[in-house]
C-alpha cells in the first residue's frame, strides 16, 4: 500500500510566509505512486459509466488525462478565461486572495452526461465549486470530485459535500 501523504513534499513558507505548500510533482514523478494514485482515485467508478472527466487547469489536467484513460472516458478541461477557442459559458469563483473567472466549452457537455470532476487539491473550495456550477448549468450529473490532497481545515471538501456532490481524496493534511 502506497503511502500518498509521504509521497507529497511539503515546501513551507511558499508563496508566502505561514504557507505550506503541498507539491504533488513529487508523487506525479514516482512511477508506482502515481500509478497507485490513479487506481485508487478511480475504483469506486470503474463500472459507473462515467462519459466524462473534467480537469481543472493547470494540476487537474495531469491527473484528469489518467484518471480518464483508466475509465475510458473523455476527458474536458476547464481553463482560465480567454484559453478556450470557441463559445465557452463561465463562472466567477472565490479565491482567498479575490475572484477569478474560468470557463468550459458550452457544447463540452450534453446534459444527463455522467462526469469526474478533477484537480489536485481542494482548499477552500473555490475552485472546484466553480467547476460544479459550470458542469450543472450543463446539464451534467456530477458523480464525485475526485482530488489527490484535501486541506479539512480550509472546509472545501465540506462546502462541497453541502453541495451533495460526493468528495473522494486519498489524502488529508490538518491544520493548514
Amino acid at each position: 500500500m502506497i503511502d500518498f501523504k509521504a509521497a507529497i513534499r511539503t515546501i513551507p513558507d511558499y508563496p508566502k510566509p505561514g504557507i505550506q505548500f503541498r507539491d504533488i510533482t513529487t508523487l506525479l514523478s514516482d512511477p508506482t505512486a502515481f500509478r497507485a494514485s490513479v487506481d485508487a482515485l478511480v475504483a469506486p467508478y470503474a463500472d459507473g459509466k462515467i462519459r466524462h472527466v473534467v480537469g481543472i487547469e493547470a494540476r487537474g489536467f495531469i491527473l484528469g488525462g489518467a484518471l480518464a484513460h483508466q475509465l475510458t472516458a473523455g476527458f474536458i478541461p476547464i481553463r482560465k478565461r480567454g484559453k478556450l477557442p470557441r463559445e465557452t459559458v463561465s463562472v466567477t469563483y472565490e479565491l482567498e486572495y479575490g475572484e477569478d473567472e474560468m470557463e468550459l466549452h458550452r457544447d463540452a457537455i450534453l446534459p444527463g452526461e455522467r462526469i469526474l470532476l478533477t484537480d489536485d487539491l481542494i482548499a477552500t473550495g473555490g475552485t472546484a465549486i466553480g467547476g460544479v456550477k459550470l458542469l450543472r448549468d450543463l446539464g451534467a450529473e456530477i458523480v464525485a470530485a475526485c482530488f489527490l490532497v484535501d486541506l479539512p481545515d480550509l472546509g472545501g471538501s465540506k462546502k462541497l459535500r453541502e453541495m451533495g456532490v460526493d468528495v473522494r481524496c486519498l489524502c488529508e493534511f490538518e491544520g493548514d
